[in-house]
């Protein structure tokens, strides 16, 4: 029976990616783009301009990947979550005790990010079915010592062919790692304006 399911998984995946639409697709090339990037993961608060405001090039963190990833394609997270923020400031994790958005680093907090996402995308399964995720879709994680991750789901196969890699910022850079379970996950999202 086990047998059965994980062969209906398989063809479960390979139909979920023939129906991926082409914003997925190229939202996982972008994330894979990164990669090439070299950069330090710095997590200090910058002032950056807004809208499509950056922080350094060469520094970075989780949430940057994903942003990064967007934006190559029109999308400025940054602008997107302050102006949801601005308008339903309640919704909104009061975490690092704001009162009111900043807009320099409101898009780079994954518990904001994660409102943002359930609010406006999809909210996916965070079952450990590795069929379940497909290219584009953001993971999020909970790591050791209650700190919150972040990253995305690329077009490349782990070494076993089983699931997906993630294009993340986990210390080391933006990286290409094969970790879609290796973290308790909080959050699953598919997220396309």
């Amino acid at each position: 029976m086990k047998k059965y399911f994980s062969i209906l998984m398989v063809m479960l995946s390979v139909v979920l990616l023939k129906a991926q639409n082409p914003f997925a697709q190229k939202l996982s090339n972008a994330a894979l783009s990164l990669t090439k990037d070299k950069v330090i993961y710095d997590p200090a608060y910058f002032v950056i301009k807004y809208p499509n405001g950056d922080v350094p090039a060469g520094k970075g963190v989780c949430t940057d990947v994903v942003i990064r990833a967007y934006r190559k394609l029109g999308i400025d997270l940054q602008k997107e979550v302050h102006e949801d923020m601005a308008k339903n400031f309640p919704k909104y994790p009061k975490t690092w005790g704001l009162k009111k958005p900043d807009p320099n680093i409101d898009h780079r907090r994954v518990p904001n990010l994660q409102v943002f996402f359930a609010r406006y995308g999809k909210s996916k399964s965070t079952e450990t079915t590795p069929g379940l995720y497909i290219p584009g879709d953001i993971i999020t994680w909970l790591l050791p010592g209650n700190l919150t991750h972040i990253g995305m789901v690329v077009n490349r196969k782990s070494a076993d062919g089983k699931r997906y890699l993630i294009v993340h910022n986990i210390g080391k850079g933006q990286v290409l790692k094969d970790c879609l379970f290796k973290f308790k996950m909080t959050g699953h999202y598919q997220y396309q304006k």
